[in-house]
């Protein structure tokens, strides 16, 4: 491979330089200012009001978590999860660089509402523990762990806070049953907290003012490829094509997506009907997942690139589970020959069996991805698979350990 090309078939110049940050709610907002606590029923009635959905990659309702949490019969726990596992994704870290004081404000109201006496803020990386701690009172403790795939899985935040390794355990106990020190634990990503401060500060027809009625308000995307990266603030239901206007890419050289991260896989030129929101994503089997958006042009082959995406799962799955660890290896060795124009139509096969059986086996959500990116590939790009059961790829092989990762500023 020449080593001119190897990130997406564009010449290789680290993001880090040309990543722009484009203003918005949360992007150009203040640091929070602490106010006073409004009245606990009152901030969940507001909650619930909000529609506001988790941002982590579920779009769980957080109403719901907070309520199932409060409902403990012991003193909860929260914890705001910044281990941004995800290559593909900056947006938690910004925040926690830059707008610390915004999740904090958004972690005591958390506490708040659910009526926890014990706060942490769960990081991996340098920058956002710095931040973090400078700007966070004595009630907050900062839990900093190595930067893996799955360490940000809510149930591996739970065991690192707990002394443990930042593994996915078995579920249930799910973290609102039974979290750290075994007490109900709210495990809520750093853009949800953020966006419940924006929340109580400017009330719920302000935060419903974009968005959907499904998908209200704003989200955070980071948005790579064509070359060039950018995090911005985008209202849920905006057009693909308006976002492809904004990224600077003419969407006659658009292939497809990687559309929510690794773990909601590829989807193809039906991209350029969707709009961004939650319900739609789910009618074009995909998912805004952490709001990480991945722009694949001419240069950038299908297959290539989920086998990329597939050797990631592979290096990256905990070795706990036989079903994962077996299952992403097999997985990453078909869409791998494929690839290389070695596979045969038995391999294919398998790669579409696997995709079904293996859905939910795993005690986190990377076996998940794995069938989710196998599926997809299957699914979106059928010629471009029969074209490589006669032939490997035709261009630049993509070939890239962490597909199209973007780095701050």
């Amino acid at each position: 491979m020449p080593p001119e090309y190897a990130q997406n078939g564009y010449p290789m110049e680290s993001l880090t330089t040309r990543t722009r940050i484009e203003p918005g709610r949360l992007l150009s907002a203040d640091a929070a200012v602490p106010e006073a606590l409004p009245e606990r029923e009152a901030l969940l009635d507001l909650v619930d009001e909000s529609g506001l959905l988790g941002r982590g990659g579920a779009a769980f309702p957080l109403g719901v978590k907070l309520r199932s949490v409060r409902a403990g019969k012991r003193t909860p726990v929260v914890i705001a999860n910044g281990e941004e596992g995800e290559p593909m994704s900056i947006k938690d870290r910004w925040l926690l660089r830059h707008r610390p004081h915004l999740v904090l404000e958004g972690l005591r109201l958390a506490a708040h509402a659910v009526g926890a006496d014990a706060s942490y803020v769960y990081v991996s990386d340098a920058g956002a523990a710095v931040a973090v701690r400078t700007a966070a009172d004595a009630g907050v403790d900062v839990v900093e762990v190595a930067p893996t795939y799955v360490a940000g899985e809510e149930t591996a935040a739970v065991r690192a806070v707990n002394g443990g390794p930042a593994r996915p355990s078995d579920k249930p106990p799910r973290p609102y049953e039974e979290g750290v020190g075994g007490r109900p634990t709210l495990v809520s990503n750093v853009e949800t907290l953020a966006q419940l401060a924006y929340l109580v500060r400017h009330g719920a027809p302000a935060f419903r003012s974009l968005g959907t009625p499904g998908s209200p308000g704003t989200f955070l995307a980071t948005v790579s490829g064509a070359g060039r990266a950018a995090l911005y603030e985008l209202p849920h239901g905006l057009p693909f094509g308006a976002l492809l206007e904004r990224h600077g890419v003419d969407p006659d050289l658009v292939r497809g997506a990687l559309l929510g991260g690794y773990f909601a896989g590829l989807i193809n030129r039906r991209v350029l009907d969707l709009t961004l929101d939650h319900e739609t994503a789910r009618r074009f089997d995909t998912g805004l997942g952490c709001g990480a958006i991945a722009v694949l042009t001419g240069v950038d082959c299908p297959v290539a690139v989920a086998a990329s995406v597939m050797a990631y799962f592979d290096r990256e799955n905990a070795g706990q589970c036989g079903s994962c660890f077996n299952g992403t290896a097999a997985m990453s060795a078909v869409t791998a020959a494929l690839r290389d124009g070695v596979a045969e139509q038995t391999d294919v096969d398998r790669l579409t069996r696997w995709s079904v059986v293996l859905r939910g086996r795993g005690a986190c959500g990377t076996l998940d991805g794995a069938t989710n990116v196998a599926a997809s590939l299957l699914r979106e790009f059928p010629s471009e698979v029969a074209e490589h059961l006669r032939g490997g790829c035709t261009g630049p092989a993509y070939h890239a350990d962490r597909p199209f990762e973007v780095t701050l500023p």
